[in-house]
């Protein structure tokens, strides 16, 4: 019963061609992903640098590219975008945005130009639904326009492989050279190419095309000459982080998923990984009937070239030690090849199978088409939500944070920022009038002056918000970090993303250090404390010194809380963090050794005048234990006075 309803159904859909719909679609679906919620996030670092750039003239700009790492072109095309659109989180961003459609278009042309229209309306939504590509079509910086021109540079080589034509090879050679203009790691496209023409031109032994295919790319490499200087100097300064210690399989693991699936994904379901490995070997590996043109013959290179553009591309790529978390952006034009491996391969299966449910074993290749392509929606399904919606995901908050700073900086405070190009990107949101540091000065390394020009700042200004991000690039050993620690008291921290927010208090000399000798659990001895002011007014800061000591290695790390009690018990002010601002940890802590630990409490300003006992807590970070300290699990160490 059911399936004769099944194949009239599916009989009214071929013979109406609503099928031929789906390609829009899937463009429809990509640019809807991809404009959503465009400006939900602050722009990040390296967008700030973007816009920095992009707002000098042009020939400044170019000047300015030429201290940066990348090319110049897709910062002079976003000039010209932005001259049209402005320069909001949502204009600066909708240029990339644009391009991840146009990927998407270039997808499903080439799945129909390499083998049939349905290949390429999967490969479409493939495309359209993997966040490493949504990702970076969301993002103020050019990858999404180097996948773009990859993609279309692929599309070109096709055509000319189909026609031998010259109008195909010169888009090539042009677009190549757009690729070059735009970032350093498009030769990995190039390099896909050459390999698949190499074994094309062994097959087919047309000694012309040879000499064609050498004058194209003889046109990209002068075309490029100009800015070969100037990337042979950026390449040779460029430094990268310390590299991931992660074996070869790992590596590979973490690229296929994110050309597969998208980098949402830490390690998906294992049914849906086979399914997908064995349609993308389907999709490399079979034959193709699906071509019924006699005038464009079904060739082997077709099916060669996303597996090759694939191999070449992540080849390249770990040989050249390219391989850390953060640059796998760099592999963005690859999702569209693997999209069409996988494309085709679902898509063969759809061939090979028979709507008929009846003879089940005819069915069996569809039915296998259509439970992969619901895995891979669902799958796509819960990436998209996690790209929106969890915090693992979003970008630096340097919106939140210059909100925070303006609503709580005031008279005599400071914006420290220790980090690279934080200034562009915070000066676009911050527009209040506290002064701005950035320390540690240029490429950093040198402490000395990182320790001086710290000292100065907290020797003229009573307050410190001192953003972190990156700083472990410039900075190290954490120069700016220990000058704070040491010459100032920590109020407080806010992570807004990954941007580390700490407030400062500068509060001068410290009273006398009061003997405690107080034993906390087995090992531990508070040995002194000293306080800034034992008399306060509601909205100071009141600094407290502790000073520590273990007689034996600590296998644990301890957190210590200094909290501030009304006469009733109850809670008035409380400041956590690990010892000295979370830079001496106590599973690092020596033996017989002192450990000098700050802490600085908040007053409230809203909080009632009258006394206030202070006690200090340690407790462990792992469940919460509080370690027993003179008969309970809290030591008494003063009364404050509030006026």
């Amino acid at each position: 019963m059911i399936e004769p309803l099944l194949s009239a159904a599916w009989r009214r859909w071929r013979e109406a061609r609503a099928y031929r719909a789906l390609p829009l679609l899937a463009l429809l679906l990509a640019a809807l992903l991809r404009f959503h919620a465009l400006d939900g996030q602050s722009l990040w670092n390296d967008e700030g640098n973007t816009l920095r750039l992009i707002q000098r003239d042009v020939p400044a700009l170019l000047e300015a590219a030429r201290r940066d790492i990348h090319p110049p072109l897709y910062y002079l095309l976003l000039k010209g975008w932005g001259a049209l659109t402005g320069e909001s989180e949502f204009a600066l961003r909708a240029f990339s945005a644009l391009c991840g459609v146009l990927s998407v278009a270039c997808a499903y042309a080439l799945g129909a130009a390499l083998f049939a229209r349905g290949v390429g309306m999967v490969a479409a939504f493939l495309s359209a639904l993997n966040t490493f590509s949504l990702y970076y079509s969301q993002e103020a910086r050019m990858y999404a326009l180097m996948a773009l021109i990859a993609a279309l540079a692929m599309l070109c080589f096709v055509r000319w492989l189909d026609s031998r034509r010259a109008a195909p090879l010169i888009g090539m050679a042009l677009l190549n050279a757009a690729g070059l203009y735009t970032h350093y790691a498009y030769p990995l496209t190039m390099a896909a190419q050459g390999a698949l023409f190499a074994l094309w031109l062994m097959a087919r032994r047309e000694g012309r095309t040879l000499g064609a295919y050498l004058a194209a790319n003889a046109l990209t490499v002068a075309l490029f000459l100009p800015q070969l200087p100037t990337a042979l100097a950026q390449l040779g300064g460029w430094s990268q982080a310390s590299r991931e210690s992660l074996p070869l399989i790992g590596q590979l693991e973490r690229i296929g998923t994110w050309l597969l699936y998208g980098n949402t994904f830490e390690r998906p379901n294992q049914g849906l990984v086979l399914l997908t490995l064995f349609s993308a070997l389907l999709g490399a590996s079979l034959g193709d009937w699906l071509r019924r043109s006699p005038r464009k013959a079904p060739l082997w290179w077709r099916r060669a070239l996303p597996a090759l553009w694939l191999l070449i591309g992540i080849g390249a790529f770990l040989a050249l030690d390219l391989y850390r978390a953060e640059n796998l952006k760099f592999l963005l034009p690859l999702q569209i090849a693997a999209a069409l491996l996988v494309g085709r391969g679902i898509w063969l299966l759809w061939e090979l199978g028979s709507p008929n449910l009846v003879a089940w074993q005819e069915a069996i290749p569809r039915l296998i088409a259509v439970l992969l392509s619901y895995g891979l929606l669902s799958a796509a399904s819960e990436g998209v939500q996690a790209l929106y919606n969890d915090s693992a995901y979003a970008r630096s908050d340097y919106r939140g944070a210059a909100a925070y700073i303006a609503r709580e900086g005031r008279a005599g405070d400071a914006i420290l920022l220790s980090a690279p190009n934080q200034i562009e990107v915070f000066t676009y949101y911050y527009r209040g009038e506290l002064p701005i540091y950035g320390v540690p000065e240029g490429l950093g390394g040198d402490d000395s002056a990182t320790a001086r020009q710290t000292e100065a700042i907290l020797a003229a200004h009573r307050r410190i918000f001192a953003l972190f991000w990156g700083e472990l690039e410039r900075d190290p050993r954490r120069a700016v970090e220990r000058v704070l620690s040491e010459g100032a008291f920590e109020i407080d921290t806010a992570w807004f993303g990954d941007v580390r927010l700490v407030r400062y208090a500068v509060l001068g000399e410290l009273g006398a250090p009061r003997p405690i000798q107080a034993r906390f659990g087995e090992a531990i001895t508070l040995i002194e404390v000293a306080l800034s002011a034992e008399r306060l007014a509601a909205g100071d800061v009141l600094g407290v010194s502790l000073l520590w000591q273990t007689d034996q290695p600590l296998t644990r790390r301890y957190r210590v809380s200094v909290q501030l009690l009304d006469q009733f018990g109850r809670l008035a002010a409380q400041r956590d963090a690990e010892p000295n601002n979370n830079m001496s940890l106590t599973t690092l802590w020596q033996p017989d050794v002192p450990v000098r630990d700050t802490h600085g409490v908040i007053i409230a300003p809203n909080l009632p005048r009258g006394r206030y006992q202070l006690i200090v807590v340690l407790y462990s970070l792992e469940d919460g234990v509080r370690l027993p300290v003179a008969g309970g699990d809290a030591l008494p160490i003063g009364t404050i006075e509030i006026e």
